[in-house]
């Protein structure tokens, strides 16, 4: 594809699509340093969304490593997650994106649909061995961009105390039948229930994926009667006292809060409150959270690629390439998804990470059969499909509209 081409499909639609999804899982917070990607031949900039990693973090020297070992210098840019997608489309824009592109795995899609990155055919990068369920949130068009640095994902976290008050057994939870009667008996024990985030963002579709997902429902079909039962599920159990109405403004880091109080049973969070966990001195467990007749429902993956954006200089891909392949190889991707307490792309990290700590097994298991937001090659239809989808989980819930219409009103919209 030509510049000039590419630089007219970098449009305010996908500027909105980017400001849609980068603002849902366990994203990284802080400033991000400013600075261009211009290079010279012995420099490469690398972008990445980990503005909480300085110049000395263990994350700072991999990327110094890799750099060494590839004979180039590493100019690096730290942004906030919500602002890296649009710098780099501006970049683009201006023909100087970064050489490396770190970016959270929903807006892979948009920068794909606006020829900002090149494809693992263009770049030559290795994916046999990740895992084809992660993958699949950086693939648009039936082409791959890049390759997951590692996942995180929602499973319900559980208080061994509050359940053993209730007389609840967590071995027979395996369903949402059984789920919602655990709740009944928490509640009947004078504890709380459930609390998770159903705000009205990115952030409360991201939760309510694996109960929708978990019905068998599909983003296609917003208003299917699989999605109604999802919707009605989370509706009952508000109605019933299990969940508080707190849920409808909750973020989920005000719903871990609510967690770490010790007041719930359960909690729906991420990868990303183990440390939270151990702080507030629980006596907790985690289960994947469970779809409507058993087994385990797929949850949306967080998470980021590493990609390769589009360069004038086509010659530069071969050294894009060795760092890329550096940041993720077996060893490296053990000790950033450590740091980053994410699960490893990989069968053989994971085992690794399990083998490590026997704690991270639901979360492999929960990893394994997530799924990208984007995928089933939504791409970027996905931003329009999940506003619709939170805003009818906002009104069912609220009591304005029943589960049935709200999700009609969502598909309609969709259209």
């Amino acid at each position: 594809m030509n510049s000039s081409s590419r630089h007219r499909r970098l449009t305010a639609a996908a500027l909105t699509a980017l400001a849609v999804a980068a603002g849902a899982t366990a994203c990284s917070s802080g400033s991000g340093s400013s600075g261009t990607a211009g290079a010279d031949s012995g420099t490469y900039t690398v972008w990445d969304p980990y503005p909480q990693f300085d110049k000395g973090s263990a994350w700072a020297k991999l990327l110094d490593q890799c750099g060494t070992k590839a004979g180039v210098t590493i100019k690096r840019t730290a942004f906030d997650t919500s602002d890296l997608g649009n710098k780099t489309l501006l970049a683009a824009q201006q023909g100087n994106a970064p050489d490396v592109l770190i970016v959270d795995n929903p807006v892979v899609s948009t920068l794909a649909e606006a020829g900002v990155l090149t494809t693992t055919e263009d770049n030559k990068l290795d994916t046999s061995k990740t895992d084809p369920n992660l993958l699949a949130a950086g693939q648009s068009g039936g082409k791959t961009y890049g390759t997951p640095i590692g996942a995180n994902t929602l499973a319900l976290y559980y208080n061994k105390k509050v359940l053993k008050e209730a007389g609840v057994d967590i071995a027979t939870v395996k369903d949402w039948t059984s789920l919602t009667a655990a709740l009944e008996k928490v509640k009947k024990a004078g504890k709380k229930g459930i609390t998770f985030s159903a705000i009205g963002t990115e952030e409360g579709s991201f939760q309510f994926l694996p109960w929708f997902w978990g019905s068998g429902a599909k983003l296609t079909e917003l208003d299917s009667p699989q999605a109604v039962s999802a919707l009605s599920l989370w509706q009952g159990w508000l109605k019933n006292g299990y969940a508080p109405n707190s849920v409808l403004n909750n973020t989920q880091t005000t719903s871990w809060q609510e967690f770490a109080s010790g007041d719930y049973a359960f909690s729906e969070n991420g990868t990303w409150q183990l440390a939270g966990a151990k702080k507030a001195g629980l006596d907790y467990g985690v289960l994947p959270i469970p779809g409507t007749d058993g087994g385990t429902a797929a949850a949306p993956t967080g998470g980021e690629f590493v990609t390769v954006p589009v360069q004038k200089d086509t010659g530069r891909y071969t050294t894009s390439q060795k760092l890329v392949t550096c940041l993720t190889s077996t060893d490296n991707l053990y000790t950033t998804d450590t740091t980053l307490s994410y699960v490893a792309p990989t069968s053989e990290v994971q085992d690794r990470q399990v083998a490590a700590d026997s704690g991270l097994k639901p979360w492999v298991a929960a990893v394994r059969t997530a799924k990208g937001r984007t995928s089933d090659d939504l791409g970027t239809k996905y931003p329009t499909i999940s506003e619709q989808l939170w805003k009818a989980v906002q009104s069912a819930l609220s009591g304005s509209k029943s589960p049935k219409d709200a999700l009609t009103s969502a598909q309609a919209a969709v259209k």
